[in-house]
């Protein structure tokens, strides 16, 4: 089932989008505020984010770019503004879609759909017979179940979706562990190594692929 996590301090609304959502079949979880959505982001796995930009503390666009730090579900701004800057702001922020207050169910479920179709193609990735399935969570190499713990699978998945792209040790415990991590380098590594060992073990090259850039971080090619 499709999760959507729907961050808006009104009561109401997080009511009203449930009425629209639940019956088509999603599966729906609130927040109020941005830092618990950064939480829940963190610690679950959800398939888009419906972010309100007026919420207290941290607003929309600041918790926006906190996720894009670690994560590149699918967003759709809300919000009554309807101006094409802050469209615009939105979008360059990281988000996928941007829809205003008052909205017909109609359009938000078809704005919902269309984005989802978008980015479903990064929910399977195969590559070479390996497959990488963020659906049901499963890593195989010609039909072989290769056991990852989930932070082994999320940082093989990353290196998969952005071929050629260095990632810095830095930015590898950003994206899964999390930006307020307190993870050392040696930890990446670590798991590293366990994916490498892994993937021997079923016969995958991966030597060949994940690569170490020496002094920087790793890469997939």
């Amino acid at each position: 089932m499709t999760k959507i996590l729907i961050v808006d301090d009104e009561v109401r609304m997080q009511q009203l989008l449930k009425l629209y959502l639940e019956p088509k079949g999603y599966s729906c979880y609130t927040v109020s505020d941005g830092k618990g959505a950064l939480h829940l982001v963190e610690m679950e796995e959800f398939d888009l984010v419906l972010l309100d930009i007026m919420l207290p503390e941290m607003d929309g666009w600041e918790t926006a770019r906190n996720i894009r730090q670690f994560s590149d579900i699918p967003i759709i701004m809300i919000t009554a503004r309807d101006r094409n800057s802050d469209m615009v702001k939105g979008l360059k922020i990281g988000a996928d879609d941007y829809i205003t207050k008052p909205f017909e169910e109609s359009i938000l479920l078809a704005r919902i759909e269309s984005v989802l179709r978008r980015t479903h193609h990064l929910l399977k990735i195969e590559f070479n017979g390996l497959l990488w399935d963020g659906e049901q969570h499963e890593l195989k190499y010609k039909g072989q179940h290769i056991t990852m713990t989930p932070k082994e699978f999320k940082m093989i998945g990353l290196l998969l979706k952005h071929p050629k792209v260095v990632f810095s040790r830095e930015k590898l415990i950003e994206q899964v562990w999390g930006f307020d991590s307190e993870t050392e380098g040696r930890t990446v590594d670590s798991h590293v190594r366990n994916i490498r060992d892994k993937c021997r073990k079923v016969g995958f090259p991966i030597d060949a692929h994940l690569k170490t850039v020496w002094g920087v971080g790793y890469k997939w090619e």
